[in-house]
């Protein structure tokens, strides 16, 4: 159990996929606007890296490693990916239409989000058992969801700021994106 304990307080603070890994970059500047729309972001995230994770790890290890095709891992991978995105599309199209239209080009950009699939290769090449990798996805979804939200809150303060003219706009959330990042870096010494 203490196990279990690790790999998420791993997954969410000191090794977080945004500031750590830097995987799910374009989500995290792109939807970033509004906590609310983040929150959505980082919700349908987080429900398609804990399944993911579980249907990939089967498809690893009772699909492709027994049959010698561990090289296709990479392909298989996106395929369970973009089958979950386009579950959760329809989901949100047909009952929450708010968000739907909220996340935009973003909800189809998650099949493609290299957060979802490094979540799935993190957890084979670390050789997680079935529980740990959805554990590990679950973790690393909800430190996503929590570094998106977090940057959002920021952004709404920097609508109120006025930096220098050449800092205004892109260069101002990269600097705020780094400072957020910062504050994170003091859990990266942390192993277990």
């Amino acid at each position: 159990m203490p196990e279990i304990f690790m790999i998420m307080f791993s997954a969410v603070l000191a090794e977080n996929f945004i500031f750590s890994r830097f995987y799910g970059i374009c989500p995290f500047l792109g939807v970033s606007e509004k906590p609310s729309t983040a929150l959505g972001m980082g919700m349908a995230v987080t429900f398609v890296i804990t399944v993911s994770s579980a249907v990939t790890w089967a498809v690893y290890y009772l699909l492709l490693e027994p049959a010698g095709l561990e090289y296709l891992k990479t392909i298989a991978f996106i395929l369970v990916i973009a089958a979950l995105v386009q579950f959760i599309e329809m989901f949100l199209r047909r009952y929450i239409p708010a968000l739907y239209s909220a996340l935009g080009i973003f909800l189809p950009l998650i099949t493609t989000n290299c957060a979802v699939l490094g979540s799935a290769l993190v957890n084979i090449q670390k050789g997680y058992n079935f529980i740990e990798s959805v554990v590990f996805g679950f973790s690393a979804a909800i430190g996503f969801t929590m570094a998106i939200t977090v940057f959002a809150g920021v952004r709404e303060r920097l609508a109120f700021a006025r930096p220098p003219r050449s800092f205004k706009g892109f260069p101002i959330l990269l600097i705020a994106a780094s400072l957020v990042a910062m504050a994170f870096s003091g859990f990266s010494g942390m192993k277990f």
